[in-house]
């Protein structure tokens, strides 16, 4: 008997402990702010859980605010927890999210694609042009480049890589690059 892996196109996203994800400020409710994550609830992250936080200095988290960060607590009899810090209390790229980017989502199989060590959709991606990328296990991509017709035009690829073959991609990167 060996075990089998099922790789359902799950929709809704379900929070595990480790999980990075992006998640959207919702509600600031005492020091504690709730977060839509895209599960069946939302997840709170204290406002002492970002790097050098204390009771004097806050961080400036807004309703509407993207956070990326991971999750502490996430099972299902408890409220799912998140945190903008590692084990040491560093952000480690964690924390709120640049407000010029462009948030979409995209299905949780092709999130873990893109995660993957040596994804090469990434790679290729990146010798188009410079461009910053924040992937959330739940399936949300925050990108932004120079432009917002270059943030576009890698949004529309990551859509549809899903779909397309790895020759199919190389096709359209190289229209793209104009080889």
């Amino acid at each position: 008997g060996g075990a089998y892996w099922v790789d359902s196109q799950q929709k809704r996203y379900v929070p595990v402990k480790g999980d990075h994800v992006i998640g959207i400020v919702t509600a600031k409710a005492g020091d504690v702010f709730k977060l839509d994550v895209g599960g069946s609830e939302q997840a709170s992250l204290s406002y002492l859980a970002f790097e050098g936080a204390t009771k004097r200095n806050r961080p400036n988290v807004q309703v509407g605010d993207l956070i990326y960060g991971q999750f502490l607590v996430a099972n299902k009899d408890m409220e799912p927890e998140m945190v903008c810090i590692d084990s040491s209390g560093r952000s480690s790229g964690m924390g709120i999210i640049g407000q010029d980017g462009f948030l979409f989502k995209v299905s949780l199989g092709l999130i873990r694609k893109l995660l993957a060590p040596k994804c090469e959709i990434i790679q290729e991606l990146s010798q188009l042009y410079p461009f910053e990328l924040v992937l959330g296990m739940n399936g949300r991509i925050w990108v932004k480049a120079k432009t917002v017709q270059q943030t576009l035009i890698i949004v529309n690829i990551l859509e549809a890589c899903e779909y397309m073959t790895a020759e199919q991609r190389k096709q359209a990167l190289a229209k793209l690059s104009g080889n």
